[in-house]
């Protein structure tokens, strides 16, 4: 098992009552009576009565209800309620217009009466909750007649903005499809484009819409001088060179968003805005702005986690995310783990390093890292303690593709099930990645790939060696608001040369099992074993992981899964030992990726191997 904590974990006491807080977010219970704050509180019991069988409708108009949702707090006098009700009428006709039903009828009763036929000071019998009574008649869905283009958005195709005729008239569809021609036309370098009529007419006779679309795209202008506002520390012309945004490269709103994003991503800004001109330059060009606002600088903290197979650990770390001016990054981190696991201080992990990252480097797409990281760890098969020190370059190609390589120069010491041995090895990785998923924490679609080489040379057994890995990961939403994304991922290896594997370090050897690979099992417990019983790690493997993650609630998941994997001892995998895992766990969404716990058991455990593990973290398991 695995638990992480730290200081924004907050359980707040009030009296009887209690809730528990993560990162500010209430997981459970109340924070106070609610009631407390309001003058006048008066209360009210909403009856919605929607004459529907239709159950999307019916969420719908429940979930639009501030009178349904906010029930259990009171409103401030009786004038409260009818502004909350009135409020709420409106609300409940866009629900019905966004469902196509352009001839519902809402009637809301306070106490009896019709809000139309309230005084402008009612007094209501406070004896009791004031009973309010919404009726919704929705009426026939409205279906989709005729659709015409005007301006410069003419020519087009219904069909291709969900409006083909027959279909169903909702009015976020006409809404988005008037947006997405604006988005259009701008991205054709028409930064001030714009919709000049969008007209919806019923007729209520034949159930059916007549929607006109007209759009207006205005000059092709490409991007102008751009200016940065609200440094302070870190130097504009870096903002200006990191934001890939040129002058004389064409308008794209797409840029601007990356642009946004990437400068965000540098962790050194609490904001950042990007403005564009009213109007163009003088040589036809657009001006724009960019707005920052600079973060702290120097940041710290500290964490603590628990494995039922390897005891308690904390971990530190400081860091500068400004270091000359440009973002530069300097991380010193350290850890001990396996507490209370063994009461032999020799046996402890430890991990102390120090890395710098500078983006762009070189060129604006291009990030420098250099680290030097010291470290001992003890799994099951191997005591190991290592320094490695490294240097790289990675670079976007894309937004989506990513190629990195480094050099790294690495002291190992294992003792292992070749005994006592020491390590001087030179390695060079080389990595690909294209990341084409929809979101990083928690993705519902798309997919990613990497493929990676680490050619190597161990200098006291003048031994050349290389690694090869590949791996692939998918995702297929179903159902209704992606309420089931089947996910899969598979990865494979190879390690080649070397006249033996007891000439490769065994922390560069191939192992399997625990949480990112094959769950059920203790941390590299599959690989294969010599006549003793130890493990000797392997030269070949594959790993494949399938998972339904079901939606169950806005908020809470469950994902039952099955993990499968084997290692092999020679450069192709046998596939003579096959171990999988299996079991379920429980997603909680937060806004910074769902919070993970997961439960698996080996189907075909090792003869005094692991029982079950339990896994934690935030974001998805791949």
């Amino acid at each position: 098992m695995v638990v992480a904590a730290a200081a924004a974990f907050s359980p707040v006491l009030i009296g009887d009552a209690y809730a528990f807080k993560l990162f500010g977010i209430t997981i459970f219970g109340k924070d106070k009576d609610e009631g407390e704050q309001v003058p006048d509180p008066v209360r009210y019991q909403v009856d919605l009565k929607a004459d529907t069988a239709d159950p999307d409708l019916k969420e719908a108009l429940e979930n639009s209800s501030r009178l349904v949702s906010d029930q259990a707090q009171p409103v401030s006098g009786d004038l409260g309620i009818v502004v909350k009700a009135r409020d709420d009428r409106e609300r409940l006709i866009a629900a019905l217009y966004e469902k196509a039903r352009y001839g519902g009828v809402v009637t809301i009763t306070i106490d009896g009466r019709d809000i139309d036929d309230l005084p402008p000071n009612p007094t209501f019998d406070r004896s009791g909750p004031i009973p309010v009574t919404v009726t919704v008649a929705p009426g026939p869905v409205f279906k989709v007649n005729e659709v015409q283009f005007g301006g410069d958005a003419a020519n087009r195709n219904p069909a291709d903005y969900d409006l083909a005729p027959g279909a169903e008239a909702g009015s976020l569809a006409i809404i988005k499809a008037g947006d997405k021609i604006v988005e259009q036309l701008k991205s054709e370098g028409r930064p001030f484009a714009k919709l000049t009529e969008r007209k919806v007419v019923a007729d209520h006779k034949s159930d059916t819409v007549d929607i006109v679309l007209a759009a207006e795209g205005g000059p092709v202008a490409p991007i102008g001088d751009i200016g940065v506002t609200g440094e302070k520390t870190v130097k504009s012309g870096f903002i200006q060179r990191y934001s890939r945004l040129n002058k004389g490269e064409a308008y794209s709103p797409e840029a601007l968003k990356k642009a946004g994003e990437r400068l965000r991503a540098l962790g050194v800004f609490s904001s950042v805005t990007i403005h564009q001109g009213d109007a163009l330059a003088p040589d036809g060009t657009l001006p724009m702005t960019i707005e920052v606002s600079e973060g702290k600088r120097r940041y710290f903290g500290v964490g603590a986690q628990y494995s039922t197979t390897d005891g308690f650990g904390i971990q530190g770390y400081w860091g500068h995310r400004n270091l000359f001016g440009e973002a530069e990054t300097l991380r010193i981190e350290g850890s001990v783990s396996r507490l209370g696991e063994t009461t032999d201080i020799g046996n402890l992990d430890y991990s102390a390093g120090i890395l710098f990252t500078k983006p762009g480097a070189f060129f604006p797409a291009a990030t420098l890292k250099a680290g030097i990281v010291a470290k001992t760890v003890n799994p099951d098969a191997y005591n190991a303690t290592l320094v490695t020190a490294s240097l790289g370059l990675s670079y976007e190609l894309t937004d989506q593709d990513t190629i990195s390589a480094s050099g790294e120069v690495s002291w190992e010491r294992d003792d292992d099930a070749f005994g006592e041995n020491d390590y001087l090895t030179v390695t060079l990785p080389i990595q690909y990645d294209r990341d084409a998923r929809d979101d990083k924490f928690n993705p519902t679609q798309g997919y990613r790939a990497t493929l990676s080489a680490k050619p190597g040379y161990e200098i006291f057994n003048a031994t050349p060696y290389a690694a090869f890995e590949g791996s692939i990961s998918g995702y297929l939403p179903l159902g209704a608001e992606d309420g089931l994304v089947l996910a899969g991922k598979v990865a494979a290896g190879v390690l080649v040369g070397g006249d033996g594997i007891e000439n490769i370090p065994a922390t560069q050897r191939f192992f399997a099992g625990g949480g990112g690979s094959v769950r059920g099992y203790s941390y590299q417990e599959i690989s294969p074993y010599n006549d003793n019983g130890d493990a000797t790690g392997g030269r070949s493997y594959v790993t494949g992981s399938l998972e339904a993650r079901i939606k169950i609630t806005d908020t809470i998941g469950i994902v039952p899964f099955i993990d499968v994997g084997t290692v092999s001892d020679s450069t192709f995998p046998g596939f003579s030992d096959i171990r999988a895992g299996a079991g379920a766990g429980i997603r909680y969404a937060t806004p910074f990726g769902p919070l993970r716990l997961d439960f698996a058991v080996p189907l075909n455990k090792y003869e005094n191997g692991t029982d079950y593990g339990i896994y934690a973290g935030i974001g998805q398991s791949f």
